[in-house]
């Protein structure tokens, strides 16, 4: 997992190809005006911009997930928003089988840490950082870039 500023993302461009082309994509953008929805950027990068109350720490780890096929960029546009966070290899009780479709694997363990994003923040999430998102107060907005590995 990595967590910075939209300031510092140019460090990152190198770990896989699309990332610069994800924070290009927020360069070029007035992100502050997208609308919610899911669409595809590029071969291997989909973009899904969310518009939503945030929701308690207990109702959210409801989701606390993790993906085999994808990383997540997930990028604060509007509020501070909390994220749950544990290691894959540390998660031993799953909530369900794996979706190949949705490409998510989700888990009933407890997460490990909590850490907020401020606006202009990332985190970058890798298939072995589970996850739950959106916990907060009031509206979050946020993209959330899904980069195939």
């Amino acid at each position: 997992m990595i967590v910075d500023s939209l300031h510092n993302a140019a460090k990152y461009y190198s770990l896989h190809p699309n990332f610069k082309k994800a924070f290009d994509y927020v360069n070029q953008n007035d992100i502050e005006s997208l609308e919610p929805g899911a669409f595809e950027i590029t071969e291997g990068l989909k973009i899904i911009v969310i518009h939503g109350e945030g929701a308690s720490r207990e109702e959210s780890i409801k989701g606390f997930e993790c993906h085999d096929k994808n990383i997540d960029i997930q990028i604060s546009i509007k509020g501070a928003e909390t994220f749950a966070w544990k290691p894959r290899e540390k998660c031993v009780s799953p909530n369900g089988a794996y979706s190949d479709e949705k490409d998510v694997r989700f888990f009933h363990d407890k997460p490990d840490m909590f850490f907020e994003l401020q606006e202009k923040q990332f985190a970058i999430l890798y298939p072995e950082d589970v996850h739950a998102a959106m916990i907060g107060s009031g509206l979050l907005k946020k993209i959330v870039f899904k980069v195939k590995i």
